[in-house]
């Protein structure tokens, strides 16, 4: 599919406090902790904990919340299709950060070793 302007807009006025607690669900749901969650989401952000509730607490959107971020070096290295987008085509940097996070999410309620989902042995997952 492509990412039209609408789509990318959409994207970044989204509130990232109303898509967390459906990242939560969803890997909970599969088995997973919420502590992995979030080991996953300071992997690719840089952010803790504490400073993810900051962001859901302050209702900042994706695009604040992806402006503070120090993505991981490694980050290059998600690839493959979410929600019907492959991820190295999306031409957007904010899209393709937001779809990093969705696949990173949809990889650990897959029950993907924690290991490749931080790409720590530097293979291409797809």
């Amino acid at each position: 599919m492509k990412v039209t302007d609408k789509h990318n807009e959409r994207i970044a006025k989204m509130i990232f406090a109303s898509v967390y607690p459906h990242y939560v669900t969803k890997v909970v749901k599969k088995g997973r902790t919420k502590e992995e969650l979030h080991k996953v989401i300071e992997w690719l952000t840089g952010f803790d904990e504490n400073r993810v509730q900051e962001f859901i607490d302050n209702r900042d959107t994706f695009e604040i919340f992806f402006q503070n971020a120090e993505l991981h070096p490694n980050a290059h290295l998600i690839k493959g299709v979410i929600c019907g987008y492959r991820i190295e085509e999306i031409d957007n940097s904010l899209t393709r950060q937001v779809r990093y996070l969705d696949k990173l999410v949809d990889e650990l309620a897959k029950g993907r070793k924690m290991e490749k989902i931080l790409r720590e042995d530097n293979s291409i997952i797809k």
